[in-house]
């Protein structure tokens, strides 16, 4: 089974989902406990509300497998994207919840995480530089948007409710403040969601390793509270009428990220 789609596009604009996959092989997952077969930490629907991205002319790379197969969104090296607070590992041992991933005594062995990285990280990450490359040479500008979801309430990584939309650019490094801004705007507009840049969330590995705004390629990253399109728990249903209204407000988003892409790229598209 591949461990990504991709489709590329005709605009700077790629979009990745690296959290989206929930497709465990059978002989990892038959090492699993129940928690950690139910995949709860998925970025349950986001593709699906980005459905209208390809015909704005973005590129999208999707990936296939849960992320407690591999996380594509941590460092190879395991380093953690917040020092001093909770992280999961890039092979995740333990869900959200603080439960058990593997049956006792099952966990991946450090030879097995390495096959892990080659075999589902790798092209992931190989792909991602490839297009990135690929688009900045022929736009002369390139914009990577990570799209995530995430449960609104999680104690193990922040207090209270998270905002609705959080924006990360690593503290203004990964992408032009000026995108972000222009994002900020169109976001604090929609009256129906909060929002905030670089609050608990500033961007995962991909933001950081991608986003290089002197050499005109940007990356954004923007985790959502699930709260704001779907239920929190199983079966995880789409909230029909709550889903229309946000595809509105990525549409905005998206569109806004294409205008300002325009003015500086070197070929119109």
């Amino acid at each position: 089974m591949n461990t990504f789609r991709f489709r590329s596009g005709r605009t700077p604009l790629l979009i990745s989902f690296p959290h989206v996959g929930t497709y465990v092989p059978a002989d990892i997952d038959a090492r699993m406990t129940d928690a950690g077969r139910r995949v709860e930490d998925t970025d349950w629907h986001v593709d699906e509300l980005y459905d209208f991205a390809a015909e704005l002319g973005a590129g999208l790379m999707v990936a296939s497998h849960s992320r407690y197969v591999v996380d594509l969104n941590r460092s190879p090296d395991n380093q953690p994207l917040y020092p001093g607070q909770r992280n999961t590992e890039i092979v995740p041992t333990t869900t959200f919840r603080d439960e058990a991933i593997y049956q006792p005594g099952k966990e991946p062995s450090d030879g097995e995480i390495k096959e892990r990285l080659i075999q589902y990280w790798r092209p992931y990450h190989a792909k991602l530089a490839q297009e990135l490359a690929w688009l900045r040479e022929k736009y002369g500008v390139a914009v990577l948007w990570d799209a995530h979801s995430i449960r609104s309430q999680v104690p193990r990584f922040f207090t209270g409710k998270l905002p609705d939309l959080n924006f990360g650019t690593l503290n203004q490094t990964s992408a032009d403040p000026a995108l972000a801004r222009r994002l900020v705007e169109v976001a604090q507009k929609d009256k129906r969601y909060t929002s905030v840049l670089n609050g608990r969330f500033k961007g995962g590995f991909i933001t950081r390793n991608f986003g290089r705004p002197m050499l005109q390629v940007h990356a954004v990253q923007l985790e959502m509270s699930q709260a704001v399109y779907m239920v929190e728990e199983p079966p995880y249903t789409l909230l029909r009428d709550k889903v229309a209204q946000v595809r509105e407000v990525l549409h905005n988003l998206l569109h806004e990220t294409l205008e300002w892409a325009s003015q500086r790229a070197t070929i119109p598209f």
